[in-house]
């Protein structure tokens, strides 16, 4: 009807179910769910759910907005945190661990990397049967916790557990829903709210290490931590106070896994380019610093280049929104990725991957179960995440410099980019389109 108003943007909860509809109601969704008089409280729930899901997504808004705003502090204390790896790899390798090979320092950022991706399986789930606020708040505790005793670490194995399994854990769980939050507020503009969502991580990958640089000299290794520690107590707290689901929990039949979902070879196929991808994406930000001391570089131009690499990223992410949503998300990443096998604006071109990276995987599925679904994804990467560096440190110890490293990742980011194309063909059924 001409005149009709557009239908208005529904958040509700599951306290709201026996207000919104009694038995003897019709719903006023869209969908024009109807509601028999004899029905019980599980078909109204139902009903309700339906309603929710059926409606129309905010796509903006204060309250929206506030949520990506929520996200990006999260990618920042993070992502951010973690791609400032680099740093900290060069400064062990020169002064607390000196004694320790690369391979095996390297370890240590590998492990965080791993543990970022790893508890999106639990996480995911989690978040479609309802959790969200106390994870994130106990995640958000052990994360700033962990950064403090990193500055008290004197070994190896110190480090290993701090900055390597408690910080990347931490990162994982803090981390795992928010891209499914966005998700609930946003269709249309998905890809738009998700690329301004990881600029946090650019954010922190770029001032994260400077701040480093600057205060290990003056202050000391073990206060740069404290204060970095102080910082995360900031960024962290804003998101435990702004992130919140618009649409209620949705049961999902099925446990922690939905095995089923690899009998799409789509989704099969995309799974195991995330696996290969990551096995060469963060050999740079792993390597691009000693790797240019090695070549003559000052250190002190060289611990730059991590920041260098991450702020590149920061267009690439914002970028990747506008991408995405104009020309799918495939024919945004798979070039895009292109251009970090020849190692040409790496930066930008692992940002438009890495925010881009769960799109995809809205559409290979419910919306209920996105959550579960990105989570299981997101888990598999982690192989990726955790082989690569090692295995770019063992290449660079048996070959004497980084040309093999370099060699190596592009390699396999150029077969990613293969199984990426094939993952839009099976959608399309051409080379060609939307994706």
């Amino acid at each position: 009807m001409a005149g009709a108003a557009p239908p208005v943007p529904v958040e509700l909860n599951a306290p709201d179910v026996e207000k919104r509809l009694s038995p003897t109601e019709e719903s006023g969704s869209p969908t024009g769910t109807r509601v028999d008089v004899g029905a019980t409280e599980a078909d109204l729930e139902k009903a309700a759910l339906e309603e929710a899901y059926n409606a129309e997504y905010p796509d903006g808004g204060l309250r929206a907005w506030l949520i990506v705003v929520g996200a990006a502090f999260i990618t920042f204390s993070t992502f951010g945190y973690v791609n400032s790896w680099g740093v900290f790899q060069a400064y062990y390798q020169e002064t607390l661990l000196q004694d320790t090979s690369p391979s095996n320092i390297a370890w240590i950022g590998s492990i965080q990397y791993a543990l970022v991706f790893i508890p999106a399986l639990v996480t995911g789930h989690a978040f479609d049967r309802g959790h969200l606020k106390i994870p994130m708040a106990l995640a958000s505790a052990l994360l700033v916790a962990a950064t403090f005793l990193t500055a008290e670490c004197t070994k190896y194995w110190h480090f290993l557990l701090c900055q390597g399994f408690a910080i990347g854990l931490a990162s994982g769980v803090v981390y795992g829903p928010t891209v499914a939050v966005v998700g609930h507020w946003f269709k249309y503009r998905r890809g738009l709210a998700t690329g301004l969502t990881a600029v946090g991580s650019s954010l922190g990958g770029t001032l994260l290490p400077i701040a480093a640089q600057q205060l290990i000299p003056r202050v000391g290794f073990p206060w740069t931590m404290r204060i970095i520690g102080f910082i995360l107590i900031f960024t962290l707290g804003v998101p435990n106070i702004l992130m919140r689901r618009r649409l209620p929990p949705k049961h999902v039949p099925g446990g922690l896994l939905n095995l089923k979902a690899f009998k799409s070879l789509t989704y099969s196929v995309y799974c195991a380019a995330g696996v290969v991808a990551f096995l060469g994406l963060y050999t740079v930000l792993t390597y691009i610093d000693v790797s240019a001391a090695s070549v003559g570089i000052p250190t002190e131009f060289s611990f730059y280049l991590v920041s260098i690499a991450n702020s590149a990223s920061l267009f690439g992410r914002i970028s990747a929104g506008f991408a995405t949503d104009k020309f799918g998300v495939i024919n945004t990443v798979a070039p895009m990725c292109a251009f970090v096998a020849v190692a040409l604006i790496y930066g930008y071109a692992s940002g438009v991957y890495v925010s881009s990276f769960i799109l995809p995987l809205y559409h290979m599925g419910e919306i209920a179960d996105v959550g579960r679904r990105a989570g299981m994804a997101v888990t598999l990467t982690a192989f990726g995440a955790v082989a690569g560096p090692p295995i770019s440190g063992a290449i660079a110890s048996a070959s004497g410099g980084y040309n093999a490293v370099g060699i190596y990742a592009g390699t396999v980011i150029l077969v990613a980019i293969a199984m990426m194309l094939y993952t839009r063909y099976l959608v399309l059924k051409s080379m060609w389109g939307k994706f």
